[in-house]
């Protein structure tokens, strides 16, 4: 039986060797390792994403400080699968570059304006950003595999993957200016506008 104490640090632990893929991504492609290890690297993030929540969940330890942790660790990761993605397939990266660099600037732009109005970046967690992940980690999973041998599936997924991540920075956008504080795990638009209505309402009670 594990104790409150260590249920409380596995999501943690979980989240930051997540990240910690991320250099290790970067390291096995500057060393050319196999891409399925590769691939099965991403994959394990990938299960490390989803039963971190779960787990945190079940053993009513998932705070905010936990769930914006577990959103920086993505970003760390996902940094080092860009970074390992392009040292390995820079064509794939060069016939994705107007996507990419749309993706990165609403990105850099959601970062900011986070920072600004919150004082911290969001982590909300929503449905469109979850299905985001799956495309993603499918994407960048297809490019270590069989990049080579399946490119018009590889762009394909990638292709979907970047378009879905620019949705998502613009369904956050629109949740941060809705939101008048910053809240964790908001899953849909109309949440956001709940929330908004709900501390309004408070906020005029209070006057």
């Amino acid at each position: 039986m594990l104790s409150t104490q260590t249920k409380q640090r596995i999501p943690w632990l979980m989240a930051g060797a997540r990240a910690a893929l991320g250099p290790v991504l970067m390291m096995g492609q500057a060393y050319r390792w196999n891409g399925i290890a590769l691939a099965v690297l991403i994959f394990t993030a990938l299960l490390s994403d989803i039963f971190d929540g779960v787990l945190a969940r079940r053993w009513h330890c998932d705070t905010p400080a936990v769930r914006l942790f577990d959103s920086m660790a993505d970003t760390v990761f996902y940094i080092g699968v860009a970074v390992a993605l392009s040292l390995g397939q820079p064509q794939l990266w060069r016939a994705h570059e107007t996507l990419l660099c749309g993706l990165l600037a609403l990105e850099v732009l959601r970062f900011t304006v986070d920072l600004l109005k919150f004082g911290k970046p969001s982590s909300y967690h929503s449905y469109l950003a979850k299905t985001w992940g799956l495309f993603l980690a499918a994407a960048v999973i297809a490019a270590f595999a069989v990049g080579a041998s399946s490119p018009r599936l590889c762009g394909a997924l990638l292709s979907a993957a970047l378009g879905l991540g620019m949705l998502c920075d613009l369904e956050g956008l629109a949740m941060s200016a809705l939101l008048p504080v910053w809240r964790n795990d908001v899953k849909t638009m109309r949440a956001a506008w709940r929330l908004r209505r709900t501390m309004r309402a408070g906020n005029r009670a209070l006057c």
